[in-house]
């Protein structure tokens, strides 16, 4: 709960919550804007799925929904997470509208590269790096399990991580196995564009924004998986880098 905590108190500037919508693969919270996570359900907060709260989240402000659902079960941190990015204050205009994964495959040429979790477009770069290896909880044919990935991710020149593990708190436990020098990267729609991440180690977060609410509210309701959502419009795709040319020193003399 570290970098959470962290994040959270980096926020200056609150905002009243007007909607919490939670659906089967997406939570948004609403506030300064609509804030996006993966939904991780646990059968509730760990104290029932209120945890003690009395009243509405809408009572509350986005910091103190997000500082309510510290310390709780996924279900609870999915919102904790959808609140901090409802209050992230990024202009659109400012961050490339990039994939993530297409800056990887631009620094992954022949290097070893670790996938935490399954991202749509893999196939593009296996055709570019040494070793391409995906980690994954629940393994599909071709995948490797946690375990596997205790000993692949410090081989790995590049580790890409999905940013559901800021939910069920594994991403401590993930930097500290990754090799000095390699860069990592956090992706997907519930990663924080907070600066705050670079202190922990992270060089690239791959997130998005909502640039049209309705229809993304709409989304979450319906259960769309975000393929779904992206086509149906109103996210857009949002990257930010530590420091480009630092990144591009390191795979140099991987």
């Amino acid at each position: 709960m570290e970098i959470l905590e962290d994040i959270i108190n980096n926020i200056n500037d609150d905002a009243p919550v007007s909607e919490v919508r939670r659906g089967l693969h997406w939570t948004a919270v609403v506030s300064r804007r609509c804030g996006l996570a993966s939904t991780l359900a646990d059968g509730g907060c760990g104290h029932g799925e209120s945890g003690g709260m009395d009243g509405s989240y809408t009572d509350m402000s986005a910091l103190e929904l997000a500082r309510f659902c510290l310390g709780r079960r996924n279900a609870a941190l999915s919102m904790c997470v959808a609140a901090i990015n409802s209050l992230t204050e990024i202009n659109p205009d400012k961050y490339d509208n990039i994939e993530g994964l297409q800056i990887v495959k631009e620094f992954g040429i022949k290097k070893n590269i670790s996938v935490i979790g399954h991202f749509p477009n893999l196939n593009e770069l296996s055709g570019v790096a040494k070793n391409l290896w995906i980690i994954e909880k629940q393994p599909m044919p071709g995948d490797h399990s946690e375990d596997a990935g205790k000993k692949l991710i410090p081989q790995s020149d590049i580790v890409v991580i999905t940013s559901t593990t800021l939910i069920n708190n594994t991403l401590t436990g993930i930097l500290e196995i990754c090799k000095k020098g390699s860069i990592k990267m956090l992706l997907g729609p519930s990663t924080p564009l907070s600066p705050v991440l670079f202190d922990y180690g992270i060089d690239i977060l791959a997130g998005s924004i909502v640039t049209d609410m309705e229809p993304v509210l709409k989304s979450v309701g319906e259960g769309v998986s975000f393929m779904q959502l992206k086509k149906r419009g109103g996210v857009k795709f949002m990257t930010m880098v530590r420091d480009y040319a630092d990144i591009k020193r390191r795979m140099t003399q991987q």
